[in-house]
């Protein structure tokens, strides 16, 4: 009997997305339109036993008390305990190499030292999406990293008199205001690197931003980067591009991500180190039989939206280029161009724009503020979303 192997590298909001649609739905119209006997099985390698909900990160690190973590980290096998063993299986670990001759991967294991092991693809999804300087933003191998830098800040902050955030898109705004609205006694210094925050959005609303920003007492400083930063006897040097140096309490980098394409070849990357997609209506990646979705992507602009919208559209991209065009109707991806992005500033509200349109602070509330969405967990790891094609 012949296999098919589908290899989902990345298990975050892409990854997982992905292969629960295609255990759903692909696989099992692939099988049943088969001629000759063809299983299909979908290898998913993920460098953590955890799906990290990084979205709520402003909060968690900011408070025990707001919500709880076990919230925040989910195990991600527990997701896909009802698939069948012939066409799943979970890896954990870490890809090392890529052959695009043979199409096999190394992958190590993120947690023993044991050998490595090498996976076989016929069809190749990149989601490895991309990490933060902080391990506060992404999960940097073991979750347990991640959990001890936001339990850590979590610890410093109620005793911290002066606190320096370096970022000023949305990670950087958001935690300021969760900082400055939990301990309004601090003296809390945003840098936002520009000359504006959050350059994705209109300069109105970015000065909005910035006033509800100093309506809790947090000072913002443009076009102000950072170059070095020392910590020592609990507090931490930070050398800034105009060659001033500040000596605080707490400093959390709120910017500087990276995709996570090292093991890749330089052909399938852009000149910034993201996976070439020739088409970004089908996801195509730079050579056949290989995809990209999600943060890793040169298509992506970043955000749940595009990741989620984009799912459907890849899955169904999938499925003509293995059936040979027999099965179903390619759907385009649609990306979201227009001006979207929602911002808290605080558990009350924020600022932001939906397709074009400016919205106000209590929906910036009811679609984000109030718990960072954390209600959707549950149905990230398990699929819920894609139950329908």
């Amino acid at each position: 009997m012949a296999v098919h192997d589908i290899v989902i590298i990345g298990a975050s909001y892409a990854g997982l997305g992905t292969a629960h649609y295609l255990l759903k739905h692909t696989i099992p119209a692939l099988e049943k339109d088969s001629t000759d006997s063809t299983r299909y099985r979908l290898t998913l390698i993920s460098a953590t036993t955890h799906f990290y909900h990084k979205v709520g990160a402003p909060r968690f690190l900011a408070s025990p008390d707001l919500i709880p973590l076990s919230k925040a980290f989910l195990p991600i096998a527990d997701g896909f305990k009802d698939y069948d063993p012939d066409h799943f299986e979970l890896v954990i670990g870490e890809a090392q190499t890529l052959d695009e001759t043979k199409k096999t991967i190394v992958v190590k294991d993120t947690y023993e030292s044991g050998p490595s092991r090498t996976f076989s693809y016929s069809t190749l999804v990149l989601a490895t999406g991309s990490s933060s300087e902080s391990p506060l933003w992404s999960i940097p191998g073991s979750h347990e990293k991640t959990i001890a830098a936001l339990k850590e800040t979590q610890s410093a902050l109620p005793n911290a008199k002066t606190v320096l955030i370096a970022g000023g898109g949305p990670a950087g705004v958001e935690t300021a205001g969760e900082i400055a609205t939990l301990f309004p006694n601090a003296d809390i210094t945003l840098l936002s690197g520009a000359d504006r925050l959050l350059t994705r959005l209109r300069p109105v609303i970015s000065a909005a931003a910035e006033s509800q920003e100093s309506a809790l007492g947090v000072k913002t400083v443009h076009n102000l980067k950072v170059d070095s930063v020392t910590s020592e006897g609990g507090q931490t040097e930070v050398k800034l591009s105009d060659g001033t140096s500040r000596t605080v309490d707490i400093y959390i980098p709120a910017t500087g991500i990276r995709p996570n394409t090292a093991f890749l070849p330089k052909s399938w990357l852009t000149d910034r180190g993201y996976v070439i997609t020739r088409d970004a209506t089908s996801l195509r990646g730079p050579i056949d039989g290989v995809y990209a979705i999600g943060d890793v992507a040169g298509y992506s602009l970043g955000g749940a939206l595009d990741i989620i919208d984009a799912v459907r559209p890849l899955c169904s991209t999938i499925l003509g280029d293995v059936s040979e065009g027999k099965l179903g109707k390619a759907l385009p991806f649609k990306q979201t161009v227009t001006e979207t992005q929602i911002v808290p500033i605080g558990p009350s509200g924020g600022v932001g724009s939906v397709f074009g349109w400016r919205v106000p602070s209590f929906v910036v509330w009811a679609f984000k503020s109030r718990d960072y969405m954390i209600g959707m967990v549950p149905g990230v790891v398990s699929g819920a979303k894609f139950v329908k094609a």
